[in-house]
């Protein structure tokens, strides 16, 4: 089993998306066996543990990036880069217009991880038509507590198997309001899963994978996924009695709560995530 640093790019702040708010997530890699240090930013400076990632021997990396630009310095982005040098996995998970764009000092991971630009006609790219202060990108995958479908183009990867449905792979995620945009920028990419507005009805990218990189000296990078949106992995999107930051205005679903079988599914591909991004 691996070592996990579940972290956030934000110091502690209960009415924000600080690590306390994925818990449920936390629990469940424990579960699954993995030894899991989940914590928030120490400080606005250099962390003392994201820059000094490559020393820590930890095995993967779940950075859930919650901020609003400012969540990495050059130091922790440069720790991060050797981590994955030296094999480490990398899970990157942001969400609408501007929120996690700290990523984009990420290399490849920052390419795949696409946000704002102004020069984009927000009517053509904003799914979300209840929130006008949000601009794109956001897509409408629904309610947070409601589930969206999974679709997948050509063979179903590794990641999404599971053997608790007809069709042995995973059928729904946690849906969300207004997911951001992941797309494959770069080589070595590849569409995991796509989701579909409930409001355009168009595709949109919920993951994307980066495997077979390599550094500039022939090492193979460790593996490494981008997550449209943290709320996939968020304890409000998976219980609603957890509640949620006191920005958060919404009205939640509640498919979740009254069918729970098929969140029971999608902790499978959370399994299959932490098993994947550190090869035995």
């Amino acid at each position: 089993m691996s070592k996990i640093l579940l972290q956030t790019t934000i110091p502690a702040n209960r009415d924000d998306w600080d690590i306390s708010r994925f818990s449920l997530l936390a629990a469940e890699l424990r579960a699954a066996g993995h030894d899991v240090v989940a914590r928030n930013r120490a400080c606005h400076g250099d962390d003392p543990v994201l820059s000094h990632l490559d020393e820590c021997g930890f095995d993967q990396l779940w950075l859930l990036a919650v901020d609003v630009g400012d969540g990495l310095t050059e130091a922790e982005c440069a720790a991060i880069g050797r981590f994955r040098t030296d094999g480490g996995g990398v899970l990157t998970a942001r969400d609408h217009q501007q929120l996690g764009s700290c990523l984009l000092g990420l290399g490849s991971l920052g390419m795949v991880n696409q946000f704002h630009d102004e020069t984009v006609d927000p009517a053509t790219m904003c799914d979300d038509q209840d929130n006008p202060d949000i601009s794109w990108p956001n897509y409408h995958s629904g309610a947070n507590g409601d589930y969206q479908p999974v679709f997948v183009d050509g063979s179903v990867h590794e990641l999404l198997h599971t053997t608790q449905t007809a069709s042995r792979r995973i059928e729904w995620f946690p849906a969300h309001p207004h997911e951001g945009l992941v797309t494959t920028a770069g080589p070595y990419t590849k569409v995991l899963a796509q989701g579909r507005s409930t409001s355009s009805g168009r595709r949109f990218n919920l993951a994307v994978l980066i495997d077979g990189e390599r550094a500039p000296d022939g090492r193979p990078l460790g593996r490494a996924l981008a997550e449209s949106t943290f709320h996939h992995f968020a304890d409000y999107n998976w219980d609603t009695d957890c509640g949620a930051p006191s920005f958060v205005t919404e009205a939640p679903g509640h498919q979740i709560d009254s069918d729970p079988s098929r969140l029971a599914v999608f902790k499978d591909y959370v399994r299959n995530v932490a098993g994947w991004l550190t090869p035995a």
